[in-house]
């Protein structure tokens, strides 16, 4: 019998005891008396308490179940069984009530791990195999059918794919991928079937490092609960003492009864996990893993936040930024135009290019008699229309700017951007501009840290000053900190640590040092970054930034809640504990009054399940 179970089995035993002796009494019938029945039902409560705790000191634990033992033991010495059946029915009560909050708040946890991929089909030159997930190895190419998890992390092969990756990410609607993109175990397959290759072993991808994750956040304890734990040993003295006390002075020893019922302390012992499970998992399904309710906690504190600037604040790739048509030409019909060249050329450039394309539902064609130019672009044919692609060399050759392409040259003249120039019939026809673009809710996501109490925002990068410079400028950033080595990076990190709890964001192999150096370590997990994902105590599954100010508003919510937990459960125990030690509340009131004080906590503490404030995108 586990242990789940026996506490059930504790609370139906008592609740019965507690039925049959009304009615015996309420009938004077029966073989046994009333108070014998209810004494029956009590024993079995305070055995298995008794051997909890004795278990608990045998292992370097002592924990405040020891008031509820002291509570029921005393209520049958004193002739009280009665009260000792309630509270009895109180205790095993609250351990079953524990027992279902922390089932609500690890829902969205467990369902995770019920659903991690256990087969994947392996295809060769001899067919398709069934094999079990952790038999795939890196290389392999596997077949991924419609419906189907995709088992490890890979690389697709075909053309595009269709992915729903609510599960992993949170989000809603399914991505559409295309061939040569990383492909993350755990989505679901919610097109044709596919074709990809293992880039990583089941134990390596992504899932399984969620996996890995929930189980840290069901086991590990914050500082603020094993603070509320040692905090909660207080009060056995203390309730012994007002126990005491008010037998002392009043001569009747159930004032010191119904103190010891209205004493036990759920509020401690229950709230504070509660609460903390309740935000992991709400994280959890926001697409952001927190590795156990440390991270939580210490992400609830932070006051400096630190982002690395490609691929953080960044796109962190050659993003197409905008397009400048010739009159008369269509600027969609030019990209169709470019796109369809491009599918030709292995340029760093193409699959930015095309992906702009397909973003914008444009239909490609298959170019033709193509010819490239190494290092300067493409020539070639589309829709019979002859097109020259690259740079302005081999465009234009010694021809001058028409006056319309004038203006962007100037504009991007030192920018770190890289320019497409395009050709149709000999003419130029478009300029497209290329760049590591800043994010399009980067300023969204910083005015939201800023309304969360983030104080200081710092630019941490290993890029060059003035291209840092420009980034910044477009932010609201109290410092800039460019051409940083990841040595440097540890210490600025270090040193900003040194004066308030800091939050590092990054997302490169480069940033794992200053993710692990800073008070929290918030890894843009999306695009892999294993190092990073590895360092940090907090990973981000979408390649968004707002997830990140919406971590440190659950964080900060989560924490909140826990704490009006303990502050109201106590604050209303030893109001109780007064009125009982002033005779004003007998012992069975008390037991009851005690187990409405536990209910009301528990509720409070799995509001961190909801949205509360949370922004929503």
């Amino acid at each position: 019998m586990n242990e789940s179970t026996l506490r059930r089995a504790l609370l139906v035993i008592a609740i019965l005891g507690l039925a049959i002796g009304i009615g015996a009494w309420r009938t004077g019938f029966g073989p046994l008396d009333a108070n014998t029945i209810w004494t029956v039902a009590t024993l079995p409560v305070v055995a298995a308490l008794a051997i909890s705790i004795l278990r608990d000191f045998w292992i370097g634990r002592f924990g405040v179940d020891a008031i509820a033992l002291v509570s029921m033991s005393a209520a049958l010495l004193l002739g009280e069984p009665l009260a000792a059946v309630v509270v009895a029915i109180m205790y095993a009560g609250g351990t079953v009530l524990e027992d279902f909050a922390r089932g609500r708040a690890e829902r969205n946890l467990k369902a995770l791990t019920d659903r991690s991929p256990r087969v994947a089909h392996r295809t060769s030159t001899l067919g398709t195999e069934t094999i079990s997930v952790e038999d795939v190895a890196v290389g392999d190419e596997l077949l991924v059918r419609a419906g189907e998890l995709l088992p490890v992390d890979g690389i697709l092969l075909d053309a595009s794919a269709a992915l729903d990756e609510s599960a992993v990410s949170g989000e809603p609607l399914p991505e559409r991928r295309s061939a040569g993109d990383m492909l993350r175990s755990g989505t679901v397959n919610a097109g044709e079937t596919f074709n990809m290759r293992a880039s990583a072993l089941a134990e390596q991808s992504t899932y399984a490092a969620i996996v890995r994750m929930v189980a840290a956040a069901q086991t590990a304890k914050s500082p603020f609960i094993r603070m509320a734990d040692r905090f909660a040993l207080f009060l056995l003295p203390v309730t012994l003492l007002v126990s005491g006390a008010a037998w002392y002075v009043s001569g009747d020893p159930i004032r010191a009864l119904a103190v010891l019922v209205v004493a036990t302390p759920c509020p401690l012992i229950l709230a504070a996990p509660v609460a903390f499970i309740g935000g992991v998992s709400r994280a959890a399904r926001a697409g952001i893993l927190m590795k156990g309710s440390t991270a939580l906690e210490a992400l609830a504190q932070v006051r400096t936040a630190i982002f690395d600037k490609t691929g953080t604040l960044t796109i962190g790739g050659a993003e197409l930024i905008e397009i400048e048509a010739a009159p008369g030409r269509d600027a969609n019909h030019l990209l169709r135009l470019l796109a369809s060249l491009e599918q030709a050329s292995h340029h760093v450039l193409a699959d930015s290019i095309i992906r702009a394309a397909r973003g914008r539902q444009l239909v490609l064609s298959h170019p033709r008699d193509v010819h490239e130019h190494r290092g300067a672009g493409l020539k070639g044919r589309v829709d019979d229309m002859a097109i020259v692609a690259g740079s302005r060399a081999l465009v234009l050759a010694d021809k001058p700017l028409p006056g319309w392409a004038e203006s962007g040259e100037e504009k991007y003249r030192d920018e770190p951007v890289l320019r497409v120039f395009v050709a149709l019939g000999g003419r130029l026809a478009g300029v497209f501009t290329f760049g590591d673009a800043l994010r399009l809710d980067a300023h969204d996501t910083l005015g939201r840290l800023r309304s969360a109490g983030i104080t200081r925002m710092v630019m941490l990068t290993g890029d060059d000053g003035a291209a840092a410079k420009r980034t910044s400028a477009l932010l609201d950033l109290d410092a800039l900190v460019a051409d940083a080595t990841p040595a440097e990076k540890v210490a600025t990190v270090t040193a900003e640590k040194a004066s308030a709890p800091t939050m590092m964001v990054g997302d490169g192999i480069n940033d794992a040092p200053a993710l692990a150096a800073a008070t929290v370590g918030v890894a843009m997990g999306a695009r892999g970054a294993t190092a990073s994902s590895e360092a940090a105590d907090v990973i981000v599954l979408t390649d968004r930034l707002q997830p990140v100010a919406d971590a440190v508003r659950i964080a900060r919510r989560t924490r909140s809640i826990a704490l009006q937990s303990i502050i109201a459960g106590l604050a209303l125990s030893g109001l109780a504990m007064i009125a009982a030690a002033m005779g004003q509340i007998t012992p069975v009131a008390g037991a009851l009054l005690q187990e409405g004080i536990d209910v009301a906590v528990i509720l409070n503490a799995l509001r961190t399940l909801g949205d509360g404030h949370l922004w929503r995108a």
